[in-house]
């Protein structure tokens, strides 16, 4: 049997802010990034807010951020990411989305993140979410450090191959399926879905949408999560969001590795 699955970009779609760029700050105090690194990616968090990222920013992005992990330890990472995870994503969850979401598990789809961000960083938010699986950028690990080498770039149509490889492991329907973003550079993500909704777009997918009939939404509410969760639904998700990376890479498993290849 084929079932229905939405497809979530992260940034500007379910978060108020770059999921990456949020955590410089909490890197910095960690010793693993400088002081300029702070203040070139608070002016690339301002850049990306205010007006989006184009393909040629986010091939930029990927080739700092590459040269920028080399070396980190990735426990380290993790470390940080897991300390500091409530206090900056936790405000910046848009309250429109979590309605959709919870709208999409009601009628029994499979709900998936799929970001251009780290999985170290995706994988945490997942879980927070309750989605049922997250997908980002994959960086190569070498003796417990980041090698610099990107494995698998979750951006433009890696993102539509990694959509089209969940569904044939997963009997997804992309025709009966959802997608939702905010920028142009996810068109690929949003045309290879039936029913595709432009989420805060930036200009050109905004034109693009309304040129092909789409959906436009405007998300304008960011909410605190645990305002946003009842108590016994987030004690729930904090015994089931171990499950939640694991369920990922296991199902993931095969698609993984291929692209590692």
């Amino acid at each position: 049997m084929t079932r229905a699955a939405a497809f979530f970009d992260l940034d500007k779609t379910i978060l108020a802010t770059s999921s990456a760029l949020a955590f410089t700050r909490p890197f910095y105090r960690g010793g693993l990034i400088s002081r300029s690194d702070v203040v070139r990616s608070a002016y690339a968090q301002f850049i990306f807010l205010a007006s989006g990222a184009d393909h040629d920013q986010m091939e930029t992005m990927r080739r700092y951020m590459s040269s920028l992990v080399t070396g980190w330890d990735v426990a380290k990472v993790q470390e940080i990411v897991a300390e500091t995870l409530d206090q900056i994503i936790d405000p910046a969850i848009y309250d429109e989305a979590m309605e959709l979401l919870d709208e999409h598990r009601a009628l029994g789809r499979d709900v998936i993140i799929i970001s251009s961000s780290g999985t170290e960083v995706v994988e945490p938010i997942g879980e927070r979410l309750g989605v049922d699986i997250a997908v980002g950028t994959q960086l190569e690990i070498v003796d417990g450090r980041y090698s610099g080498e990107i494995l698998f770039y979750a951006y433009g149509e890696g993102k539509a191959q990694a959509m089209r490889d969940l569904a044939a492991e997963r009997g997804y329907d992309l025709a009966q399926s959802f997608a939702y973003s905010d920028s142009i550079t996810d068109l690929p993500m949003l045309e290879v879905v039936g029913y595709p909704t432009a989420v805060n777009p930036d200009a050109e997918l905004r034109r693009t949408a309304t040129e092909r009939g789409w959906p436009i939404l405007d998300f304008r509410r960011p909410v605190a999560l645990r305002q946003r969760i009842p108590v016994e639904r987030r004690r729930a998700a904090a015994v089931a969001g171990a499950g939640v990376a694991i369920t990922a890479v296991a199902l993931g498993l095969a698609w993984y590795v291929r692209h590692r290849r």
